[in-house]
């Protein structure tokens, strides 16, 4: 996949990631770091499970992206304490 997909896929699973979990942090750059990393988690982990991990822009690679960006947002929500979300009582 090139760089422009890996742009397009972590943008759109790092913003869905952040949807899911409400996390209120940052704008796009943090939505695109928190999907490409997403990215990068969910491809491994699934290539454990099926040999296939994000293999080119689709709905899979999407789903397995942000999937990969959930984990990373509840790990980081766990070690910082839930992050702004706890700090103003929402």
């Amino acid at each position: 996949m090139s760089v422009l997909g890996w742009i397009v896929v972590g943008l759109i699973a790092g913003v869905l990631a952040r949807w899911i979990v409400r996390d209120d942090r940052g704008g796009c750059i943090y939505s695109l770091v928190i999907g490409v990393l997403g990215a990068f988690i969910g491809g491994w982990l699934m290539s454990l499970v099926d040999n296939r991990g994000v293999d080119g822009f689709s709905i899979y690679s999407i789903l397995v992206a942000a999937l990969g960006a959930i984990l990373l947002l509840l790990i980081v929500h766990a070690i910082s304490g839930g992050g702004r979300r706890s700090r103003s009582g929402r």
